[in-house]
């Protein structure tokens, strides 16, 4: 079975040869039954075959085009934290993916670790966790997190990421790239956010923002800075990034895309001498816990272990064999289209306001 990066290097064409070339070519069939059943079915939503059901609250999606990490939970953070600090009410739903026994995942984790009593509702059933939030919860706007191809519930608000260091999926579909449907699909976006953006050139941006305008002409466009703010302990301490400086460490991560946490960790002037990518959404059990500890041993100038808080949440502990492991803490900055982009933040709130105001009778 092919590892993450394994998978990301044949499908990118960085991995050359003729195994690379049959294993493409197997994936290349692979992908248009997906392919054909993924434009079926938005089909099938656009001339109202299928219906999307509403809920009596403002909806906004975050999404991806793609799979893997592009930073959606500091985008739901940020959103959340905007709508909060006008006095509204917002809860957060989602799938639960890779949630055991009814638990939180680890989104769910690091999301409450950064805001606690943020009502947050896991469940597949979408239309019944968003009722569940206004319901029981008196959330007057939802918070869909990932949802972009998940269409039976209605969205005011429709934000799809694209990963500035892989934005298009290397042009196909699962499982011969990393889209998750044809790019046409994100004419549906509102909102089409460029994270990373950082990490690629201003002729890059530009060439990006020229596609998507091309493939989405009504969308606004905005670009997120994905910028490390402290590190944090398991226990809850806080150590600046300066106390990284000139630091020899070890890194890794479960994260859909694992390239994202190096381009981090490159900004925080630390010597990187070794990091491993593990699978999205890896549970850490004590066996593999032990191997990572065991290859951390291994790494005889290594002082300090960085990962994501995303595995933090999982793993709970403060060291890693004798090795002091901290996470790196991830804050967004909207580094371009914040303007226009709250202007659609506001006119949700004025049109529920205007909503709510219809609904009550005259006294």
């Amino acid at each position: 079975m092919l590892s993450p990066s394994e998978f990301r290097d044949i499908v990118s064409g960085r991995r050359i040869g003729p195994t690379a070339a049959v294993l493409r070519t197997g994936l290349r069939l692979a992908e248009i039954p997906y392919a054909t059943l993924m434009r079926a079915r938005n089909a099938c939503y656009d001339r109202g075959v299928l219906r999307s059901l509403r809920v009596p609250a403002s909806v906004i999606s975050v999404g991806n085009l793609t799979v893997g990490g592009t930073g959606k939970t500091p985008l739901v953070e940020w959103l959340v934290g905007w709508f909060r600090d006008r006095g509204v009410r917002v809860g957060v739903v989602s799938r639960g993916y890779k949630a055991r026994d009814g638990a939180p995942n680890d989104e769910a984790l690091e999301l409450a670790s950064k805001i606690p009593e943020l009502p947050h509702v896991q469940n597949r059933d979408r239309v019944a966790a968003a009722r569940q939030a206004i319901d029981r919860d008196s959330c007057r706007v939802v918070v869909l997190d990932d949802a972009f191809q998940h269409r039976r519930i209605q969205r005011d608000l429709d934000l799809v990421l694209l990963d500035a260091l892989e934005p298009f999926g290397w042009e196909h579909v699962l499982p011969r790239g990393t889209l998750r449907e044809p790019v046409s699909g994100l004419g549906r976006a509102h909102v089409v956010a460029l994270s990373r953006a950082d990490a690629v050139t201003a002729e890059q941006r530009a060439a990006i923002r020229a596609r998507v305008r091309h493939l989405a002409p009504a969308a606004d466009w905005i670009e997120l800075v994905h910028q490390p703010t402290e590190l944090i302990a398991a226990g809850g301490r806080r150590r600046s990034l300066e106390s990284l400086s000139r630091r020899r460490v070890a890194a890794f991560c479960g994260i859909g895309n694992p390239d994202g946490f190096r381009h981090t960790l490159d900004t925080l002037g630390c010597q990187v001498l070794g990091f491993r990518s593990l699978p999205d959404h890896f549970g850490f059990p004590r066996s593999e816990v032990a191997k990572l500890a065991e290859w951390v041993e291994g790494l005889a100038d290594v002082d300090t272990v960085l990962c994501t808080r995303k595995d933090m949440v999982k793993l709970e502990c403060d060291r890693l064999g004798s090795r002091e492991l901290w996470a790196v803490s991830i804050g967004l900055v909207v580094s371009h289209g914040q303007e226009s982009f709250e202007r659609r933040l506001q006119s949700l709130l004025e049109r529920d306001a205007g909503t709510r105001a219809a609904r009550t009778p005259d006294i």
